[in-house]
């Protein structure tokens, strides 16, 4: 089969000349890109590089792909900007792997994910959206659980979560909301801070499944204030450790596998995702985040990590996504390795 390959390489995404430091840190590396092609040609695949943005409309439109294997983030700071690449495959009527234009859509949208799950009955922490600094500046604080976080609401791998982000009072929401509002150009999640575990999910498959779990902690210490920042996944050689599986009490293990695969469901993903948890201290999980279009950064991203240290290696991993997408667009297998 002739499978597509649509992706954002941090250096071909144009930035304004006013920018936040970590503006590139969702998009990918050539060395990414070459992995997973090379996993798709080992089953037996035709890879075809469609890259992204306008340069990926010309050539979708010009080679002949099956299916395509997508990786884009999209481009600009649209709430819905992950989902510009499906919505184009879809309007082309190609099938593709991942979630649809609506799944991912809303996950990116931080603040409208929160309300479907918390519709569901799934627990994430408390949380208020600011649009602007006018609208900052009229909200009462003084019954909003502190501490708190304030960051992006429609952003991933952690862009504009620092270690300085917490803020212990709405002095500190003010300050760093008016910082945050300026820089991203997008509102604000301000999130109760859940003192506990960090713990990370792998969902996909077909059937789904859990791919594996895996705890992040701070080197030398079970610090329950512990926060995944950028700075920390930058220097995470250096700085944590990865626990997978999770160890965590087994009651505690269940919700949170319950959880996870309840959330893949309500959200619609497909495929693939990744389910980032806070466990409180008296190990409750509250869902941070869902992401259905996770790094795939072979030794770097967090899902790649913990599938490999769950017994599966990167090939696997991208032959997993792979298939499951070829079983639900019931598309030949007779390629496959």
């Amino acid at each position: 089969m002739r499978i597509g390959l649509s992706y954002d390489l941090k250096k071909a995404v144009s930035l304004g000349a006013v920018h936040p430091e970590d503006a590139l840190e969702e998009y990918d590396s050539p060395e990414t890109v070459d992995r997973i092609a090379a996993a798709i040609r080992a089953r037996g695949h035709d890879v075809v590089m469609l890259g992204g943005g306008k340069g990926f409309l010309h050539r979708i439109l010009h080679e002949r792909v099956d299916l395509v294997f997508n990786i884009a983030e999209g481009l600009g700071n649209h709430r819905s900007r992950e989902a510009q690449v499906p919505s184009v495959l879809e309007m082309l009527g190609i099938p593709y792997t991942g979630s649809d234009p609506e799944c991912l859509a809303i996950c990116l949208d931080k603040p409208l994910a929160k309300i479907l799950l918390r519709t569901a009955g799934v627990p994430t922490p408390e949380w208020r959206v600011i649009q602007d600094v006018q609208e900052l500046h009229r909200t009462k604080w003084d019954r909003f659980p502190f501490p708190c976080f304030v960051k992006p609401a429609y952003e991933g791998s952690s862009k504009g979560i620092r270690l300085a982000s917490r803020a212990e009072n709405s002095q500190d929401i003010v300050r760093l909301a008016t910082t945050v509002l300026s820089a991203y150009d997008q509102p604000i999640l301000v999130e109760e801070f859940i003192a506990g575990a960090e713990v990370t999910v792998g969902v996909g498959g077909s059937p789904v499944r859990i791919i594996g779990t895996m705890r992040v902690l701070p080197r030398g210490s079970h610090d329950p204030n512990f926060v995944y920042s950028l700075e920390v996944k930058r220097d995470w050689k250096n700085v944590v450790s990865y626990e997978c599986p999770a160890r965590l009490p087994a009651i505690t293990m269940r919700q949170i596998c319950r959880a996870s695969l309840k959330v893949f469901e309500v959200l619609g993903c497909r495929d693939i995702a990744r389910i980032d948890f806070r466990v409180d201290l008296r190990g409750r999980p509250h869902v941070l985040e869902v992401n259905p279009l996770p790094g795939l950064c072979p030794g770097y991203s967090d899902l790649p990590m913990l599938a490999e240290r769950s017994g599966h290696t990167y090939d696997e991993l991208i032959g997993l996504i792979l298939d499951s997408a070829l079983r639900r667009q019931h598309l030949c297998l007779a390629a496959s390795a």
